[in-house]
């Protein structure tokens, strides 16, 4: 299902890998059974609640940033939005599809990486990134940040979640960069690099964007602390 093919790499082509953002590999055998899929089928209130905000603001065009199995895709799209999704796993691009295709809607899919997004500068009013970006290093986590700022337009927004330092995971297991820890002996995706900043880091992280509003909260289990953030891009000059 692809609408208004975009230049970039072409729909369902791999664009490159790095070492340092693997965590799609456990994703990818979590999307391929039923219980797994089944954990994240659910809208997130909080991205719910941004949809009146995204229609004061006009946006049109969306992205749902390492999309998953569609869950919030799908809901953009039927809330009459043109959006896209993008995803390491060639699992979540399937069930995304076939969710879609369910749901009646259309969503561009794309298999990517997430800092080397398959899009052009500015061609979004509004990206989603929900438990996404905090899977790598700094480096890879940087690089998606300036991927999300290229791919906006000016004045754009994006809505993210990182992991805070307030987090049960955060000091777990072996520190291989600031801030970011790997678990060799875990079960999940925690053998995979993992980042987590404070406040002041999310910040400068996310510079020059501006925060419309940042709070750290718990999800389901005790003790899964994540910030939850909107970010404005900076606005372009005004046109005479």
């Amino acid at each position: 299902m692809n609408q208004g093919q975009t230049s970039g790499t072409p729909a369902g082509t791999t664009v490159g890998i790095t070492a340092s953002t693997t965590a799609h590999q456990h994703w990818d055998q979590v999307w391929r059974t039923g219980d797994g899929r089944a954990d994240w089928s659910t809208v997130d209130p909080w991205v719910a609640g941004t949809v009146g905000l995204l229609r004061e603001r006009r946006a049109r065009t969306v992205l749902d940033l390492a999309c998953g199995v569609g869950r919030h895709a799908v809901f953009l799209a039927r809330s009459g939005f043109r959006c896209w999704a993008v995803d390491a796993s060639p699992t979540a691009v399937e069930h995304t599809r076939a969710a879609a295709e369910q749901a009646g809607v259309d969503v561009d899919l794309r298999i990517g990486q997430m800092n080397r997004l398959p899009y052009p500068d500015g061609h979004f009013d509004y990206v989603l990134a929900y438990n996404a970006i905090y899977h790598g290093d700094p480096e890879a986590v940087r690089a998606t940040v300036q991927e999300i700022h290229r791919v906006l337009r000016p004045g754009g927004l994006y809505q993210v979640t990182m992991l805070s330092r307030r987090n049960r995971g955060y000091g777990q297991g072996v520190e291989v960069a600031e801030g970011t820890f790997v678990r060799p002996d875990a079960d999940d995706d925690k053998v995979h690099p993992h980042f987590y900043c404070d406040a002041a880091g999310l910040v400068t992280l996310n510079r020059p964007a501006e925060p419309l509003s940042i709070h750290d909260a718990e999800h389901s289990a005790p003790g899964s602390f994540h910030w939850h953030c909107l970010f404005e891009t900076p606005a372009g000059p005004e046109r005479g």
